[in-house]
């Protein structure tokens, strides 16, 4: 199961940092836009870090996606 977790994990992080290179956004603006630290995002995108829901929603929310789709795109290959 914690695999499986891991493995869904690093799918979302690259998911964010996908969506995020396509908005042209650096990891400053997506922070900014987020409400976040700008580490909190360098850490989810390289994996150090799996984001609490919240987080997740709020990323979501400033990519201009649901968090739905941010989570479920994931769960497939990208």
């Amino acid at each position: 199961m914690n695999d499986d977790r891991s493995k869904i994990s690093d799918k979302i992080s690259k998911k964010i940092k996908l969506e995020r290179a396509k908005l042209n956004f650096s990891q400053e603006e997506l922070a900014f836009r987020a409400g976040v630290n700008k580490n909190t995002i360098w850490k989810i995108e390289t994996g150090q870090v799996s984001p609490q829901i919240d987080t997740l929603e709020k990323i979501a929310n400033a990519l201009g996606m649901d968090l739905n789709a941010l989570i479920l795109d994931s769960k497939v290959d990208l």
